[in-house]
């Protein structure tokens, strides 16, 4: 109840204040010692001109007290209660009651007695109300944090100054390496060794151990690389440490400050090994931010030489697996679409440019439009703020695919194939599937998301204003990752064009600059029109009605990334049938709703369906008569009109003659495939392709499945798919290190490693669906093709590599 009168009270503020922002108190923090173990928690509140700030204690039906929550843990414990100056205490004239407020300036203290001499950072949290002779502002909350160590013993700092920044840093631009490894080796006998690992931590860093609670950071964890006739003893033993409520993750861990050394004792039974090879992964924070987990290779020389970190020699396998993998393409001069042309920067921008709005006509982007028009429905009451967040919305856009092309200019040791392992990636599926159900159950009212309050303290002193800020963000973010899967076949291209070109890392900037520009204009567009429905009188009923509609396609939509993390990892939980089914259910349930047999929490009675709302569910229940023969397996089954939607027909619960697209026969193995294209004397269609690729399934659905095409890939070519996200392990003796031209190493562990590699390496693209026709010899038989709609194109492509084939 106070909450809906605490909102009710912010929305007539608001009206009052015609669109201006008011933050008329600035807090901040300092901590003063009173002993070794008693410190003074301060908290100062600078008020503006004109305005006043409310006490602690406040008579009954007055203003918002102010208070202050501080969160305690087992470190230390609070001495008293908070304290505060003495104030002035007048008839105030908007509560019409004598109160106790503060004008220009108050402080507040909090004492407390510190249990653990490691604590460096308490956290709290103070609530108050502000007003002026004429209004008062809504309650606000705002985040406090007292730093304990300082470089003197009273330290002042901002309150609005974020604890938990994700790998901040005060130079954006400084590249953090607080932890820096050594190997050594002391010998016990002729046989027994003991392989050291040091670390040295720089101040105010720290690691963790090699065990944590769940939940936790990541573990420092060691992985030894043992040639045949070494053996291990025991597990690797670390130091004492020190284990304390850790800031960042709220909870206790140990963890290692200055320096740490792991031991592990191993048995050389073979005299003729010199050295052993290992792989650490650690988690570096501090008590504001900490960094990335990151993987170091570690050497150990078991004759007494000097080996540092990071220098593991590439082994005489990996160096010849890692040229079985140049298949020495020949015939590149003989397509003039092949001809590699060097573009200048300007061309380079414009074609990302144009990129970004080809993008916006993908399945993969238009769905988030109505993600963006509900977020913006709930920010846009102000329209100051509207607008503001709209502007901020596009620029975020921009900004993301601007610095996604920087640690390719800062790591060589970035693939390019790192666009699709994050559109692929099985957690981040995952993760977006949860976040589309939160959003759905969201839209159908059950709860309001909302962001929490440290985020807001990351980026502006302005409360109100930042968190809403950074909830624009995190729609950007998600609207750049989630575009990927139908995105890709353009930033591939650019990708892999730019970092084999002169222009490097440099046209990537631009293209990707072009590529966000672009798509940001029509979004930021998007994300204003949600002021102009605010604006419309009386617009709530309506209005929860289409937010519950919403919540059923974020349902629909969720399920893409759980299928897209299914199809990678080979589950076979979300094959098409069921896929199809959980589409049906919720388009019922929408029918449902829209005919008023089902409601929800903010629905009101409804007197009479409207006319629109009829429509509508008339036209959802024809697309879930048109889903049904999707369950079927038959012919019908193919539902064109939402090709790469759903898992590929051959992902089924029914027997499959072949597990390739339309029972097309397929060979999955690039050796396997070329043997029998000699056995059966056909060329070689090498098809680039990816269980997450919704173009790849367009065109296998909407293209290969016309009559003409499917002889022409049936009859007179051997097809040779390869999946470049199949998460699927390689055997132990198939994975190896691939050695790249710049020095640098890759490290190939699966199947979707190997052709993506392979790809690369060959064609300079990692875009999918690619498809690349080959004779025997590795010779082109036509130029390479991509992503290609039109039935006649593809199939006068296909006919041409036969009778190119057919000449020899």
């Amino acid at each position: 109840m106070k909450n809906f009168i605490l909102t009710l009270c912010s929305f007539f503020i608001v009206v009052i204040a015609q669109g201006q922002v008011f933050e008329p108190v600035k807090w901040k923090t300092s901590v003063e010692k009173i002993s070794d173990t008693e410190y003074d928690l301060i908290a100062t509140a600078t008020i503006d001109d004109g305005w006043h700030l409310y006490s602690q204690k406040v008579p009954e039906d007055g203003p918002i007290p102010t208070s202050f929550q501080f969160k305690t843990t087992a470190d230390f414990e609070l001495v008293g209660n908070t304290t505060e100056e003495e104030g002035e205490t007048v008839d105030d004239p908007v509560f019409q009651m004598v109160i106790k407020f503060f004008s220009e300036k108050a402080e507040f203290r909090q004492r407390i007695k510190v249990l653990n001499q490691e604590l460096s950072l308490v956290e709290g949290e103070v609530e108050f109300m502000v007003c002026d002779d004429e209004r008062c502002l809504p309650p606000d909350f705002i985040d406090l944090t007292f730093k304990l160590k300082q470089d003197t013993a009273d330290s002042e700092q901002d309150a609005d100054a974020n604890p938990f920044a994700m790998g901040g840093t005060e130079d954006s631009s400084q590249f953090l390496e607080p932890v820096k490894w050594s190997a050594s080796v002391e010998k016990q006998s002729d046989t027994e060794y003991v392989l050291v690992s040091t670390a040295k931590i720089e101040d105010t860093w720290k690691l963790y151990s090699q065990t944590v609670p769940d939940d936790g950071p990541i573990p420092t964890s060691f992985e030894y690389k043992l040639p045949e006739g070494v053996e291990l003893i025991g597990s690797t033993s670390e130091e004492e440490g020190k284990e304390v409520e850790d800031k960042v993750f709220r909870m206790k861990i140990k963890f290692f400050k200055n320096s740490a050394e792991f031991r592990q004792e191993i048995k050389v039974n073979n005299p003729n090994i010199k050295k052993i090879d290992a792989e650490v992964g650690f988690m570096a924070c501090d008590d504001e931010k900490c960094l990335t987990p990151t993987y170091i290779d570690l050497s150990y020389s078991l004759t007494g030489e000097s080996l540092a970190a990071g220098t593991v020699e590439i082994s005489e396998r990996s160096r010849e697996m890692s040229e079985a993998l140049n298949l020495n393409v020949s015939g590149w001069e003989n397509y003039e679409e092949e001809k590699v042309e060097e573009k200048s920067n300007l061309m380079i921008f414009l074609l990302g440019f144009l990129g970004g709005f080809i993008a916006l006509l993908t399945p993969c982007v238009f769905p988030m439009i109505p993600l963006t028009v509900s977020f913006f429905t709930k920010s846009a009451g102000n329209n100051q703020k509207g607008v503001a967040k709209s502007v901020m919305y596009g620029f975020f856009i921009f900004l993301i695919y601007f610095l996604l092309s920087l640690p390719f200019h800062l790591l060589d040791s970035l693939d390019p194939e790192i666009l699709n392992n994050v559109s692929t990636n099985v957690t981040l599926n995952i993760i977006f599937f949860i976040i589309f159900i939160a959003f759905a159950f969201s839209f159908f009212g059950y709860y309001e998301l909302t962001l929490p309050s440290s985020w807001s303290n990351a980026l502006d002193s302005k409360a109100n204003a930042i968190g809403g800020f950074i909830g624009v963000f995190f729609m950007a973010l998600t609207l750049a990752i989630v575009s990927f899967s139908c995105t890709g076949p353009i930033l591939g291209t650019l990708l892999g064009s730019s970092l084999s070109s002169d222009g490097g890392a440099i046209q990537l900037t631009l293209g990707m600059s072009g590529f966000g520009l672009a798509l940001a204009l029509p979004f930021t567009l998007f994300a204003m029109f949600p002021k102009w429905l605010n604006s419309l009188p009386k617009s709530g009923g309506w209005l929860n009605t289409v937010k519950v509609v919403l919540g059923f396609i974020e349902l629909a939509l969720a399920l893409k990334f759980l299928s897209n993390a299914d199809l990678v990892e080979h589950w076979g939980l979300l094959k098409r049938e069921l896929f199809i089914g959980l589409w049906i259910v919720i388009g019922l349930g929408l029918v449902l709703y829209l005919f008023g047999k089902i409601k929800f929490p903010h629905d009101g009675p409804i007197k009479k369906l409207s006319k629109s709302r009829i429509a509508f569910g008339i036209l959802t229940l024809a697309f879930v008569v048109y889903l049904i023969p999707g369950l079927t397996n038959t012919s019908a089954a193919n539902l064109k009109l939402l090709s790469g939607f759903p898992p590929p027909m051959f992902y089924s619960f029914y027997d499959q003659t072949s597990e390739c697209p339309l029972n097309l026969n397929c060979y999955k193995d690039l050796d396997e495939g070329i043997a029998a294209a000699k056995a059966e004397n056909k060329p070689i269609m090498l098809d680039f392709t990816g269980w997450a690729c919704v173009n790849c399934r367009k065109m296998e659905e909407q293209v290969w499945s016309k009559p003409k095409v499917y002889d022409v890939l049936n009859e007179k070519y051997v097809i040779i798919s390869l999946y470049v996200d199949d998460r699927k392990e390689l055997p132990e003796d198939e994975k190896f290190e691939y050695l790249r031209p710049s020095g640098n190493v890759k490290k190939i562990r699966t199947v979707g490693d190997k052709w993506a590699t392979l790809q690369t390496v060959n064609f300079k693209n990692n875009s999918q669906p690619f498809y690349v026709l080959l004779d025997h010899d590795m010779n082109l038989l036509n130029h390479t093709t991509a992503y290609t709609p039109n039935v006649d194109e593809y199939y006068e492509w296909l006919q041409k590599g036969v009778e190119n084939f057919n000449k020899e």
